[in-house]
């Protein structure tokens, strides 16, 4: 599922303070990386099963490997994990209420505190 109108799209900010933000929010980049693309995760082990809460971004210009980008941040997503298929999004996938409350919770103290620091292009 797709979170919508989070205050997060769009927003542009460089990438060691995301990494730093997302970190205090329990989100990681790990390897969800490319030289373009980056994604934060957050797992969620509970009783009906482990999802992830997810925040894509990608920069224009810049190398994420080198910690050298301004990222542009997308829509986040909870997926559901399924062995060894993999994280799936869709529709027909049932989202716990607690924990889409719970992910809503910490999207909105992340969208106010990289607000603060948010670059206007």
């Amino acid at each position: 599922m797709y979170f919508e109108n989070t205050g997060l799209e769009n927003t542009l900010a460089d990438i060691t303070l995301l990494d730093d933000l997302m970190r205090e929010h329990g989100l990681i980049r790990a390897t969800g990386w490319d030289y373009e693309r980056v994604t934060w995760d957050r797992r969620f082990d509970v009783r009906e099963g482990t999802f992830y809460l997810r925040v894509f971004g990608f920069t224009k210009d810049g190398d994420i490997g080198a910690n050298d980008a301004m990222i542009t941040l997308l829509k986040p997503a909870l997926g559901k994990h399924y062995f060894p298929h993999g994280v799936e999004y869709g529709e027909g996938e049932a989202f716990p209420a607690h924990l889409v409350k719970s992910c809503q919770e910490i999207l909105k103290s992340l969208e106010k505190q990289i607000k603060s620091f948010e670059i206007h292009a």
